[in-house]
């Protein structure tokens, strides 16, 4: 049996749909588990039953601070070896992140999964283009951003899904590999050609204030890691690509462009009324 951690967030239940489309036998773990998923709350750690998974994709639970994120996942993997889990695929950060001020939880959670003495993979996840698109604000007549001219290999969080589906659904022919999952450089600038407005770039510091001042909802740690996106991508270190998705997928990876000026669209301000 195939366990899915994170069932009900965006990736994890995507990459249970994508194995239950496949035929593979598979089930989801949630804090708030629906039908055919089980209870599975990385902080309740009397929860993390494991007994029956052969294979489990760890899901990264990086909804919180450096220390919280790493604990979570050391009670997971902890509960793995016991339970006699045979192969753990773990969501973690493209290589390109290690300039992310989110990247630590993820190497750490590496070293954890290296070290557990279980076969493992993982799979280093590029940037959203979801994610790309929903960071460029709309003002006036076109959109803001602090990206400048930078460009984000971003891909497709359907792809990604489907790529650790795949690696999930034949673990041993992906036992100790290191995938770095990114996808087609797309710009701010592409973004707002494709939607017909004009792209305005912003400075670090504005793009700053506006997260601590303007931003309602943001916890703590969430203004310096979208901060380190910015000056990433503004900066060059996010645009390489690599051939691994395309090579899990077998097919050409989704347009990270189209999905990146949907995202965009969505939050136009027309768009909601």
């Amino acid at each position: 049996m195939i366990l899915v951690t994170g069932a009900s967030g965006s990736l994890g239940s995507a990459t249970l749909a994508a194995l239950r489309g496949s035929g593979a036998a598979a089930t989801g773990g949630s804090r708030t588990p629906g039908e055919g998923t089980r209870h599975l709350d990385f902080d309740d750690h009397a929860s993390l039953d494991l007994t029956g998974v052969s294979t489990l994709v760890l899901i990264s639970a990086g909804y919180g601070e450096d220390d919280q994120v790493i604990g979570r996942h050391a009670a997971v993997l902890d509960a793995a070896v016991r339970d006699g889990v045979d192969h753990v695929v773990y969501t973690s950060l493209t290589t390109a992140g290690d300039h992310l001020g989110f990247a630590p939880a993820h190497r750490a959670t590496e070293r954890l999964v290296r070290a557990s003495g279980l076969p493992w993979t993982i799979l280093r996840n590029g940037l959203y283009a979801e994610l790309f698109g929903g960071l460029l604000r709309w003002a006036g007549d076109g959109v803001e951003s602090a990206f400048g001219d930078g460009a984000l290999a971003a891909v497709v969080r359907a792809d990604l899904a489907d790529a650790a589906a795949a690696v999930a659904a034949n673990p041993a022919r992906h036992g100790g590999r290191t995938y770095d999952l990114v996808g087609t450089p797309i710009t701010a600038g592409q973004v707002a050609d494709r939607l017909g407005v004009p792209h305005r770039t912003i400075g670090l510091g504005e793009y700053r204030r506006r997260l601590l001042d303007e931003t309602p909802g943001l916890l703590p740690f969430q203004p310096p890691m979208l901060a380190s996106i910015a000056t990433g991508i503004r900066h060059g270190f996010l645009d390489g690509t690599a051939p691994d998705l395309t090579d899990l997928l077998g097919r050409p990876a989704r347009d990270p462009l189209a999905t990146a000026v949907a995202a965009a669209s969505a939050t136009r301000p027309e768009a909601s009324l």
